[in-house]
């Protein structure tokens, strides 16, 4: 994306999110301090003196959490492409994990414990190329199924041969 496609606060919100977290911010920042606190015998410490830096400090951080914010949720999409476009690319990673940003805090959960259990597999193994992605889980859940139905239809054969019988 070009500069040119960028919005005037988007250039903004990238400018400010550089310099406030520079060095040049903070050293800034407590110069402001040191020449409000140096200036309070000048105004007697009243309460018009005290009230300009709370209502400074307070403004300033009103506005940014709403700037930290943004350029939060723009690093966490960038993340995200970047993690979705590396389990695309690998073969043996589940392409079921792609967005999974969106799923409520209890799937999260239980998707944690999934991968909880299969690093403990993964540990057992003595191949470290072993996949043990949900995909691999599901083709094994699958082949148990079928040999359990197969074991079922063959009990249930059984069965109907020593009725007729």
């Amino acid at each position: 994306m070009s500069t040119s496609d960028k919005s005037v606060f988007e250039k903004f919100a990238n400018w400010a999110t550089k310099f406030t977290g520079s060095s040049y911010a903070f050293i800034g920042a407590v110069a402001i301090v040191v020449i409000w606190a140096a200036s309070g015998p000048v105004f007697n410490y009243s309460e018009t003196w005290q009230l300009v830096i709370n209502t400074g400090t307070t403004i300033i951080t009103f506005l940014m959490v709403f700037l930290i914010q943004k350029s939060q949720n723009k690093d966490s999409k960038a993340i995200q492409i970047k993690l979705n476009e590396l389990i695309a690319a690998n073969e043996k990673a589940s392409n079921r994990i792609v967005d999974i940003e969106d799923l409520t805090e209890k799937e999260l959960d239980q998707l944690h414990c999934y991968y909880e259990k299969l690093a403990d597999f993964a540990e057992d193994d003595t191949d470290i190329h072993t996949s043990h992605s949900i995909d691999a889980a599901k083709r094994n859940q699958d082949r148990k199924h079928d040999i359990f139905r197969k074991k079922h239809d063959e009990w249930l054969l059984k069965q109907q041969q020593k009725k007729e019988s």
